[in-house]
């Protein structure tokens, strides 16, 4: 009631902001990983032939399972440092 329209508005614009730069965000990071999928399915590829084989495809999401709990992992143990 006894709010001004201008007061609420910068409060909604960082909103707006802060959502924005987080989807923009995650786009990135998704053509990222994307990338990266290419990149080391290619190497997979290169390195024992065909990834089209059951032990490649295994190899190959055990190895990038084990790279995502590494990274997240790290990353939670910095912001856990930084707090």
């Amino acid at each position: 009631m006894g709010t001004k329209k201008g007061e609420e508005r910068p409060g909604l614009e960082r909103q707006v902001l802060e959502k924005l730069t987080s989807l923009v965000t995650a786009a990135f990071g998704l053509v990222a990983a994307l990338a990266w999928n290419g990149a080391v399915q290619e190497l997979f590829k290169r390195t024992l032939g065909t990834q089209d084989t059951l032990p490649a495809m295994v190899l190959y999401a055990g190895v990038v399972t084990v790279v995502a709990v590494a990274v997240t992992t790290w990353l939670g143990a910095a912001t856990h440092r930084s707090d």
